[in-house]
């Protein structure tokens, strides 16, 4: 019985549809037979859009609907200002809360087609909107949650019209959930301000939804967003919220067509309760698919072979042997003005050398587009993206479909002068680097600017891309192309820069390839190079 089973199992994974649509397929049975689907491993460049209530006030952080309830925010200080912006701009947060922000933000320039649409023509290979954050409010059409986007504020199903124009517009459709933590970081809500005229006054957290009569949330129970005060959460509670979650998750991966569930936070959320909505969606996508799993769960996952990686705002260290992917953001995840966070992290040309960087490692860059309160693309980002757009676009032979080589650069870190044992400063915090976790890693506008001669690789076929981070004209020297390496190059053949048709010259030797980067380069930025001969 039990070799029948795994033969039966074996062929549902194969992709027999017949089965599918008879079976309901354990998770640990799925990722035996499990395998990343082409999409998204060829893809190396997808945008997310980290847009929901919590942009509608322009000042306050990230985290505004916790920060707004906090005079101290301790050691958050990207929300420092919440608490004063909204005490001038809503009122008393025990009188005007954030529920009442949810009621503000109308999203009234939202243009899902005209998003979608561009971000595919600057070369996106999937799309990413969330569905909820740590606010625990819904961007959809929820059956089990009240707060959602349909029954207040922009009234509209964010998730079904991004979903529609992505099909218009034939991308992959992902959504991403932050909600498994909302009991815990919504705390403040049912604080009170510990100096002050208002000095001990108990924040709307503690509303019921009598508080609600003859306001614009009468009917709705204040408990259903913010959970219920602390001193009243039983043991029977905290189930029924995980049951909850699972219930609304499980209608989000299956009343949309998504190809892609994203989750924040580290491991399944609510443990197997997260497990179960992940199983309840490859099995769903297999039923609709004709048994095959055409998706991904991404996470911060470690030791699940059937999910992807996630690396929040850093990088691997090393070329990964399973699919991963890089986030980051321009400025902030939701998009603030706040003096303290005008400042932008990232330009054109860092993106540009993370993408480089990530898929050299095997590793995907999803970058999230800050969305103004309405909508639309902040006009510096869209400078920035449309300058994104134009390198991937005149690359992309070097950027889809690729896979690593046998390293994944060359020269690291040779902006530093090295010393006489060959090492620099860099070098010794590389190896202090690499037993630190991966997160919050990356390299920004403020880090030192990559040496001309350092270099990523890529591979498609029989064909080796190198690409020089930072170029400068003149000739560079890349040993690991010598022909007496120990990475066995073969003889080059040709060597070409894309969207250039004068030949490059170069000379191959015993211990370097010699390579003249021409000063007359198509494009500003990183410079790719592609390699006959090698492979």
């Amino acid at each position: 019985m039990k070799k029948l089973r795994f033969c039966s199992i074996f062929i549902f994974i194969l992709g027999l549809g017949a089965y599918a649509q008879t079976e309901e397929v354990s998770w640990e049975d799925i990722r035996e037979g499990y395998e990343f689907p082409e999409w998204y491993t060829g893809a190396r460049f997808g945008i997310w859009v980290h847009w929901g209530a919590q942009t509608e006030p322009k000042e306050g952080g990230g985290w505004y609907a916790r920060h707004m309830y906090m005079q101290d925010v301790g050691n958050e200080k990207w929300g420092s200002a919440a608490y004063e912006y909204h005490l001038k701009t809503y009122g008393h947060p025990s009188e005007k809360g954030y529920k009442d922000v949810l009621n503000e933000w109308k999203a009234k320039n939202l243009d899902t087609d005209n998003l979608v649409k561009y971000f595919k023509s600057i070369g996106a290979k999937y799309f990413v909107a969330l569905a909820n954050h740590h606010d625990h409010f819904d961007n959809f059409d929820s059956s089990h949650h009240p707060w959602n986007s349909v029954e207040i504020g922009p009234k509209r199903d964010i998730i079904k019209e991004f979903e529609v124009s992505c099909k218009k517009y034939d991308i992959p459709y992902g959504v991403s959930s932050h909600d498994d933590r909302f009991l815990s970081w919504w705390l403040p809500a049912f604080g009170s301000d510990t100096s002050g005229v208002y000095k001990g006054k108990r924040y709307d957290g503690y509303m019921t939804r009598e508080d609600g009569k003859g306001t614009w949330w009468e009917g709705l129970d204040p408990a259903d967003l913010y959970g219920l005060p602390p001193e009243q959460r039983t043991p029977e509670y905290i189930k029924s919220v995980k049951e909850n979650w699972t219930r609304r998750h499980e209608e989000l991966v299956t009343k949309y067509d998504i190809d892609m569930l994203w989750f924040d936070g580290y491991g399944f959320p609510y443990g197997d309760y997260g497990k179960q909505v992940c199983q309840t969606f490859f099995n769903h996508k297999m039923k609709t698919g004709n048994g095959k799993i055409d998706a991904v769960v991404v996470g911060k996952y470690t030791g699940e072979p059937s999910t992807v990686k996630d690396i929040e705002r850093g990088g691997a260290h090393e070329i990964l042997p399973y699919p991963w992917q890089g986030i980051t953001t321009f400025r902030t995840w939701f998009y603030k003005e706040d003096k303290e966070r005008l400042a932008y992290t990232h330009n054109t040309r860092t993106v540009i050398e993370l993408l480089s960087d990530y898929m050299s490692k095997n590793g995907n860059l999803l970058l999230n587009v800050e969305l103004l309160p309405d909508g639309t693309i902040p006009p510096k980002q869209k400078q920035m993206l449309d300058e994104i757009g134009e390198w991937v676009n005149l690359n992309s032979e070097a950027i889809y479909e690729t896979k690593p080589w046998l390293i994944y650069g060359d020269n690291l870190n040779s902006y530093l002068k090295r010393t006489e044992d060959g090492t620099t400063e860099t070098d010794l915090q590389a190896l202090k680097d690499q037993k630190k976790a991966a997160h919050f890693n990356e390299r920004t506008m403020n880090s030192p600017e990559y040496g001309p001669d350092e270099v990523r690789f890529v591979t498609k076929g029989n064909t080796l891309y190198m690409i020089v981070l930072n170029p400068q004209a003149g000739i560079i020297d890349i040993p690991s192309l010598g022909l007496g390496s120990k990475q066995k190059p073969g003889k080059i053949t040709a060597i070409s820069l894309i969207g250039k048709e004068k030949p490059v010259t170069y000379k191959q030797l015993n211990k370097g390839l010699k390579l003249n980067v021409p000063e007359d380069r198509p494009n500003r930025y990183a410079a790719v190079f592609k390699l006959e001969g090698v492979l």
